[in-house]
């Protein structure tokens, strides 16, 4: 009785264990993160924006169901586990995944356009298989929404020749935390930030900017304003300026200005072309010399650590133009050519803002020289740079389009890795120090300003193409213009990544957070090589089949054996 009575204590104990743990692990979440990148594991900035939530954030991930494709059902699981980390930081985060493909046909295809109506567009999904192909419209989106506020979120990568599927949904993976993150972030912010584009100096018109913009307008304010109606940039109200191709003298005044701004923690994003250079100019001229622009902003530059080279870089990885080859039938025929100026950059830098990022087309790009030193500390990180089969030629030289007609001398292509876009971080130097002129300090009193001759930490980006923000212009059936999206070649027929590479300079100078800090993250991918897991098939069967069993078996008689030994009677 005794003996029993002790057993039933221990079961009782041990289930009175188990159900204070369960209950304590209802208020407890930890997990290991075993794997080498860390994949399971959100970034402290994402953590701290979680953590800091004061109202429900209602996520509707439009990705439920059942899914043909491996690396979808990959994506879909990956958003689901995300939302669970998401969940176990912040208990006002709540989800639900939901089928768009669920219903009658009429149901199907009502739900389809009132989703279309907000942009959310579906990727066709082709499966081949035995029976032949089989296409299925998935959905990769998500919409939040927080206070009154909605956002939609397009996890999905957007495809790129010559990469593969696996290789495309993996890259998505690896963006999910910052994509989430991002958006819950834009939606926290009672006034959106001010963008500022700088008018007055020959720069680029509005309609040039115009897709950009309204990208922008989506999440921030933007303003087009010209120095001359401004005593100085105000930095609380002008969080971001954005200088777009300018193309004629800065005054002093003007400089001085821009050089207040910086000193004050202004953030700058220069977007610069060296020279005077276009497809137009070389055609109606045949033969172009392109000389350079006179900004006058050597001197302001250089105190920043800044020199953009009078160069233009060339490279074989570069987009096409059209040229007429003949005529036929009274029209004129044409053929794209591969045209070395306009390079096709792929980043190679694991910075946050051109990490995963797809090609960049660039326009008559110069070098950056990134080897200027500085009185303080500046740190200098290459963003964009021309691939290894690039040259850099230098200024006088004449353009025309006679080279195309001819092979490229692939051994001049010698001179690699040109920076193109650099990021500089750090303290700046005025450039006017010991160079104020008595009306420039009329003015700071004015304003009670004081000169400042070293800036606050703060940051710019340097991108010498001043057309990576160019979007062309058409004509409607109206006769009226209006703006083809941001990166468009409509020769290649394909869209580049330069509004998104845009879109990152502009989010990480405006991140004080460090939420872009999650866009860095690395999922590596793992694939198995398939013709030695179809050779190898039956061993690998056996190992994962058999041998568990055997193993067990040899355990079960080990431990009879060993249970017979110690409390078997003895005969």
């Amino acid at each position: 009785m005794n003996k029993r009575l002790q057993s039933i204590i221990q079961v009782l104990l041990i289930l009175g264990v188990l159900i204070f743990i369960n209950i304590i692990g209802n208020y407890i979440y930890a997990y290991f993160d075993l794997t080498e990148e860390k994949r399971y594991t959100l970034t402290s900035p994402t953590k701290k924006l979680l953590r800091d939530l004061d109202e429900v954030v209602f996520v509707q991930v439009l990705l439920d169901g059942d899914l043909p494709a491996a690396d979808f059902k990959r994506l879909q699981k990956a958003v689901r586990e995300l939302l669970k980390d998401f969940r176990s930081e912040s208990k006002f985060i709540e989800y639900e995944f939901i089928n768009p493909n669920k219903g009658s046909v009429e149901q199907i295809n009502e739900r389809r356009k009132e989703l279309a109506k907000d942009g959310i567009i579906p990727v066709n999904l082709v499966l081949e298989g035995v029976e032949g192909s089989k296409e299925q419209l998935i959905y990769p989106y998500a919409t939040f929404t927080y206070k009154g506020r909605y956002t939609i979120v397009n996890f999905l990568e957007a495809e790129r020749p010559g990469i593969p599927k696996p290789v495309l949904v993996n890259n998505s993976v690896a963006l999910l935390e910052y994509k989430f993150a991002n958006a819950i972030q834009k939606m926290q912010v009672d006034q959106k930030p001010n963008i500022g584009f700088l008018q007055g100096h020959g720069e680029l018109a509005r309609l040039q900017m115009l897709d950009f913009e309204k990208t922008l307008r989506q999440f921030y304010d933007t303003y087009y304003f010209n120095l001359d109606s401004l005593l100085q940039i105000p930095v609380d109200e002008i969080n971001v300026l954005i200088v777009g191709k300018p193309r004629f003298p800065f005054s002093k005044q003007d400089q001085f200005k821009i050089d207040q701004y910086i000193m004050n923690g202004g953030k700058l994003l220069w977007l610069i072309d060296r020279l005077n250079v276009n497809i137009d100019s070389i055609d109606q001229n045949k033969r172009y010399v392109p000389l350079p622009y006179n900004l006058d902003l050597e001197n302001l530059w250089f105190s920043y650590g800044i020199r953009i080279n009078p160069s233009m870089v060339l490279d074989l990885e570069c987009s096409a133009i059209p040229l007429k080859v003949g005529d036929a039938g009274g029209q004129p025929q044409f053929r794209a050519f591969p045209y070395f100026y306009h390079p096709v950059v792929a980043p190679k830098s694991e910075h946050p803002i051109v990490k995963s990022l797809d090609r960049v087309n660039l326009f008559f790009p110069s070098s950056i020289d990134t080897t200027i030193r500085t009185k303080t500390s500046v740190e200098k990180t290459v963003l964009l740079s021309s691939s290894a089969k690039s040259r850099v030629q230098l200024t006088p030289a004449t353009l025309d389009f006679e080279m195309l007609r001819i092979p490229p001398q692939v051994e001049k292509f010698n001179q690699p890795f040109q920076p193109m876009a650099v990021l500089y971080e750090g303290v700046f130097t005025s450039a006017f120090e010991n160079r104020v002129t008595e009306s420039m300090m009329q003015g700071l009193q004015q304003l009670n300003m004081q000169f400042k001759t070293q800036s606050e930490p703060t940051s710019m980006i340097v991108v010498a193409d001043g057309d990576i923000i160019r979007n062309d212009v058409r004509l409607n059936d109206q006769n009226q213009p209006y703006p083809l999206e941001l990166g468009l070649n409509p020769f290649d027929r394909y869209v580049y990544a330069n509004k998104t590479f845009l879109l990152n300079a502009v989010e990480f100078l405006l991140d004080k957070n460090g939420i872009i800090e999650s866009r860095g993250k690395e999922i590596k991918l793992r694939l198995l090589d398939q013709t030695r897991a179809i050779a190898e098939q039956t061993k690998w069967q056996f190992i994962n089949i058999v041998v568990p069993l055997l193993l067990l078996l040899i355990f079960g008689l080990g431990y009879t054996w060993l249970r017979k030994r110690r409390f078997g009677q003895p005969q």
